[in-house]
């Protein structure tokens, strides 16, 4: 944040309004992204989780190892790639993300009554836009919280993992509660990060980098919503 002051107190080549101005755009293309992203993601759990016939193919045989897997596999091609992408390829490869996202956590149609996920989800939205909005207006810098969150994430990714063998209901339990306060958490500290990246980077006029700035920007609070979104519904869902 100290960044930002700095520019808008000694200009930097770039007047403060035009500056602001751009920063409005840029998230207005974070979210814009990130909630196409979320239609698809729905469209495709919900296609899916009603098909019995779709749920059986998948879930009761081995290839459920390749839907649960095959995002998080998306997800670090995708980090370690994007330099090399076009911003127009990057936002086709997050939008087949978000699809294969969606035919992860189409089981949850089968599992919880449609009524708790609607409901689920819009808590989980409430909550988003708090968090979102936080990281966005607050003077405090979050920066120092990356490391953690970073290391807490990797920690929920092996416990996930392990309890998939186990199915400990305690350790899922524990998994969710710390899996709600990592990712809004993280919902804050992305927001905050994402503003100050197109800060230090508006100057040099680098659209290119911009455009995939705001993919991969919408591509972690995407992913933050979705996490936060499950990890609410063990807790708030209803079961069929």
């Amino acid at each position: 944040m100290a960044q930002y002051d700095t520019i808008r107190t000694a200009g930097a080549g770039v007047r403060t309004a035009q500056i602001d101005e751009g920063l409005r755009a840029h998230f207005n293309k974070v979210y814009g992204l990130m909630s196409v992203a979320m239609v698809l993601t729905g469209a495709v759990a919900w296609a899916v989780g009603t098909n019995e016939a779709m749920l059986a193919a998948i879930f009761a045989t081995p290839m459920k190892w390749v839907v649960m897997f095959a995002p998080l596999i998306m997800v670090f091609a995708f980090s370690a790639m994007i330099n090399k992408m076009s911003a127009a390829a990057a936002q086709v490869f997050f939008y087949t993300f978000a699809a294969a996202m969606g035919l992860s956590i189409s089981f949850i149609f089968a599992v919880y009554t449609g009524v708790s996920i609607a409901s689920t989800f819009l808590v989980t939205a409430i909550a988003f836009a708090s968090l979102s909005l936080f990281g966005y207006t607050t003077k405090k810098d979050l920066s120092s919280w990356g490391r953690f969150l970073f290391m807490g994430v990797i920690g929920l990714i092996v416990a996930s993992i392990i309890n998939l063998f186990l199915g400990s209901p305690a350790i899922a339990f524990a998994v969710s509660s710390l899996g709600v306060l990592i990712f809004a958490a993280l919902t804050a500290y992305d927001t905050q990060r994402i503003k100050t990246e197109y800060i230090e980077h508006a100057q040099y006029g680098d659209q290119e980098w911009l455009n995939k700035s705001a993919i991969m920007g919408a591509l972690s609070l995407y992913i933050n919503f979705i996490n936060l979104f499950m990890f609410l519904l063990q807790f708030l869902g209803n079961r069929e």
